[in-house]
């Protein structure tokens, strides 16, 4: 087998932003940032913006988004 071909596996926190769950797990994804959790060890930390702790189908319910606003300001704004 060739050295150096696969990727290190190291332990990784996955944090979801709009919930703030975390979860511990092995991933090849790079970060500069760490965190430290409740064992007391510090890992490096991946920001997500969606997990099943905030995904409407894991969670039952329904984010409605304001996309009517949105092009009605935009239209506002640029109106010239």
């Amino acid at each position: 087998m060739k050295k150096d071909l696969h990727p290190e596996y190291r332990e990784v926190v996955f944090q979801d932003t709009s919930s703030d769950f975390k979860f511990i797990t092995r991933s090849t994804m790079n970060s500069n940032e760490t965190i430290t959790m409740e064992d007391g060890k510090t890992y490096p930390v991946v920001k997500v913006e969606v997990s099943s702790a905030s995904h409407p189908f894991y969670t039952g319910k329904n984010i409605y988004v304001d996309t009517a606003g949105r092009i009605d300001k935009f239209k506002q704004r640029y109106k010239k």
